[in-house]
């Protein structure tokens, strides 16, 4: 059996919520593997890097760039640098 095969197998044995945390290991795992490469230098960064990996494995999702920068003009009153 292939391992994607096992992996559904398993899956549709699952309640809703062992679904729900199947998906957020996996999230969590994924993400680990394209962050590999920082490694935090400080102890202040370390300490803002576990915070920053413990809020996206608790669920909350990041902003991306654009929706930052929307963000931060509505926060200021619509001004922009």
């Amino acid at each position: 059996m292939v391992k994607e095969e096992q992996l559904l197998e398993y899956w549709r044995d699952l309640s809703p919520s062992g679904q729900e945390q199947v998906l957020a290991l996996a999230k969590s795992l994924k993400q680990q593997n394209t962050e590999k490469e920082f490694v935090p230098q400080t102890p202040l960064a370390q300490k803002l890097w576990n915070i920053r990996q413990n809020a996206i494995a608790a669920g909350m999702e990041q902003l991306q760039e654009s929706k930052l920068e929307e963000e931060l003009a509505e926060r200021r009153g619509r001004y922009r640098e």
